[in-house]
C-alpha cells in the first residue's frame, strides 16, 4: 500500500487555515480510522482532527503553534512496509551524511525509560477525557487506542524543544530535555488517569507549566477545571517566591545594576490566532463601513435589584442581571425593529426581520466571541437565563458550534463584570446596533428631592446612523430604561 496523505479539509465558514495546537500522535504510532491525531484551532473553536486513514504514522507536517492552510498535507499514513522503507531511507541518509549527533543519541537512550513511563501516564490521562471532535467528514465510535506523545509540558520538553531552523542549538536543547525528563522521573507525583475534559484546560496547563497529575480536581465529575489549574499555578508561584531569600538592602545599594537605557529590546513576536484574525477583520470592517453614533443614559436599577432574588424558583438561582437586560431589550426591540435589522452592502436597503437573533458578547480564554440565541423574542427570562449560562460555558470551553456563531441581528454586551461603567463599543458587523451595560454601583441619587443611595448602571447604545437617527435610538434606550426602572409594569410580558 502506498502512503496516504491526509490534507486539512475545509473546516467550514470558508476558513482558509487553522492553527495547530498540538499533535496527539507521533511518527511510528499505529493509528485507526477516526482516531484523533491533532488539536487545531479555527476562528470558531478548538477541535480534534480525526484521521480518515489507518496505519502507521510516517510523517507529521507542521509545528505546534504554526498555521496549516486548508488543503495542505497534515499527516502521512502507511503500512508496515512503508514504515520500514521510510526507516531504511532515514538510516541510509544518516550513513551517507555521517552527521548524526552522538550527544543526541546518548540523551535519547538515557531518557528512554523515563519518557516511556511519562508517555503511558499521559496516554491514560488523555483517555480519561475528551474534547471536541471535528464534525464534517465523520468520526466513528471514538478514538481507538494508540500511542501519543507529550510535548510542551512541565517536564521541560517545551523549554528544550528547538525552534525551527535553530539547528545550532538543537544538541544543547536535547541535552537539556534529557536532564529535565530525568529530574521529573524522580519528582513526578503519583501517576494514574486524570480527567482533563477540556482542551482549553489542557492547553492552559501546558502554557503555565502545570502537570495535571499534580492538580487536585474539583470538577463535579472528578475532572480538572480551569480554576484548578490557575490555583496550582498561583501556589507554584507563591512557593517559589517564599523560597527566594530576601534581598539585602546594603548589598543591593553597592551592587545594583545600572538602569537600562536606549531602545527597547523585543521580547517576542506573536502571530494572530485564527480567532484573533477573524475578530480583527470584523472590527476593521465595522469601523471602515459603519458611520456609528452613541447615546447613553444612567438607569436606576434599585427596584429590579431588590426584586431579582424573589424571582428565583424554589431551590434554584435567581435569573442573572444579563438575562433580565436581555428580556427587556427584546421587548424594546419589538417597538424599535430597525435596530435589529440589516443594511445591504450598497447601503441603500434595510432588511427588517420578524424577530431577533440575540448575540451575547462572551470573554473567553481564546478571545471575544458572540454566540447567538436564535428567535430570542420567544424566550422567557428563565429560558434566557439557562441559555446564557450554557452559551457562556460552551464558549469558554471553545466548543461553540458554528451555527451558534452566525446570523445574529443585535448584540448585548454586559461589560460591567470587568469593573467599567461605559464603553465606545464597536458594532458587530453586519448588525446595526449594540447595547452595552456597565457595572451596577451604589451611588447617591436624588429621589423626591432627597439624596438617597441607589443601584445605578450606565447603558450605552451604539447604532448605525444610516439606519436611524438619534431620536429613534434615544426612544429605544428610554424604553429599556423605563422597563428596568419599573420592572413590574412589564410583568405580564416577561
Amino acid at each position: 500500500m502506498s502512503p496516504q496523505v491526509f490534507h486539512l479539509p475545509d473546516l467550514g465558514e470558508g476558513l482558509t487555515e487553522a492553527a495547530l495546537v498540538r499533535w496527539m500522535v507521533a511518527v511510528g504510532d499505529t493509528i485507526a480510522v477516526d482516531q484523533a491525531i491533532a488539536e487545531v484551532e479555527t476562528a470558531k473553536s478548538i477541535v480534534e482532527l480525526p484521521s480518515p486513514y489507518a496505519g502507521i504514522v510516517l510523517a507529521l507536517h507542521g509545528e505546534e503553534g504554526a498555521s496549516i492552510l486548508t488543503g495542505a498535507p497534515v499527516i502521512e499514513v502507511g503500512s508496515g512496509a512503508d514504515a520500514g522503507a521510510a526507516a531504511a531511507a532515514d538510516t541510509s541518509a544518516v550513513g551517507v551524511s555521517g552527521s548524526r549527533d552522538a550527544s543526541a543519541d546518548s540523551g535519547s537512550a538515557a531518557t528512554g525509560s523515563a519518557a516511556s513511563a511519562e508517555h503511558e501516564a499521559y496516554r491514560q490521562e488523555e483517555q480519561a477525557g475528551s474534547g471536541n471532535v471535528l464534525i464534517g467528514y465523520g468520526t466513528g465510535a471514538g478514538p481507538a487506542k494508540g500511542r501519543r506523545r507529550r510535548r510542551g509540558d512541565a517536564s521541560g520538553i517545551a523549554q528544550a524543544a528547538p525552534e525551527a531552523g535553530e539547528a545550532a542549538s538543537a544538541a544543547v536543547a536535547a541535552v537539556d530535555a534529557a536532564a529535565g525528563i530525568a529530574a521529573a522521573s524522580h519528582s513526578a507525583p503519583s501517576t494514574g488517569p486524570v480527567a482533563v475534559r477540556s482542551p482549553i484546560v489542557r492547553r492552559l496547563a501546558r502554557e503555565l507549566g502545570i502537570d495535571p497529575r499534580s492538580v487536585t480536581p474539583t470538577g463535579h465529575d472528578g475532572a480538572v477545571t480551569r480554576a484548578d489549574v490557575l490555583r496550582a499555578a498561583e501556589a507554584s508561584t507563591s512557593g517559589a517566591a517564599s523560597r527566594t531569600p530576601a534581598p539585602d538592602p546594603e548589598s543591593n545599594a553597592s551592587s545594583a545594576a545600572p538602569r537600562a537605557t536606549g531602545p527597547l529590546r523585543v521580547l517576542r513576536t506573536e502571530p494572530f490566532t485564527p480567532l484573533r484574525k477573524a475578530v480583527s477583520a470584523k472590527l476593521s470592517q465595522s469601523r471602515a463601513e459603519i458611520p456609528e453614533a452613541t447615546v447613553w443614559v444612567d438607569v436606576d436599577l434599585t427596584e429590579l435589584w431588590e426584586l431579582r432574588p424573589q424571582m428565583a424558583v424554589p431551590g434554584e438561582r435567581p435569573p442573572s442581571l444579563t438575562a433580565l437586560f436581555a428580556r427587556f431589550t427584546l421587548l424594546a426591540l419589538q417597538e424599535y425593529p430597525l435596530l435589529a435589522s440589516r443594511l445591504n452592502d450598497r447601503g441603500d436597503e434595510i432588511t427588517v426581520f420578524d424577530g431577533t437573533s440575540l448575540g451575547i458578547a462572551v470573554d473567553t480564554p481564546r478571545g471575544l466571541m458572540v454566540p447567538v440565541i436564535h428567535r430570542a423574542e420567544h424566550r422567557t427570562v428563565a429560558e434566557l437565563d439557562g441559555d446564557l449560562r450554557e452559551l457562556s460555558r460552551v464558549a469558554r470551553e471553545g466548543r461553540t458550534p458554528p451555527e451558534q456563531l452566525r446570523d445574529s441581528t443585535f448584540t448585548l454586551n454586559n461589560y460591567g463584570g470587568f469593573g467599567v461603567d461605559g464603553s465606545a463599543a464597536i458594532i458587530n458587523h453586519p448588525e446595526v446596533a449594540l447595547l452595552g451595560i456597565g457595572r451596577v454601583l451604589e451611588r447617591p441619587w436624588v429621589v423626591d428631592g432627597r439624596i438617597v443611595a441607589r443601584r445605578i448602571a450606565q447603558l450605552s447604545l451604539v447604532f448605525d446612523h444610516r439606519v436611524c437617527d438619534g431620536g429613534y435610538a434615544a426612544g429605544f434606550l428610554r424604553t429599556i430604561v423605563d422597563l428596568l426602572e419599573h420592572p413590574l409594569r412589564a410583568y405580564p410580558r416577561v
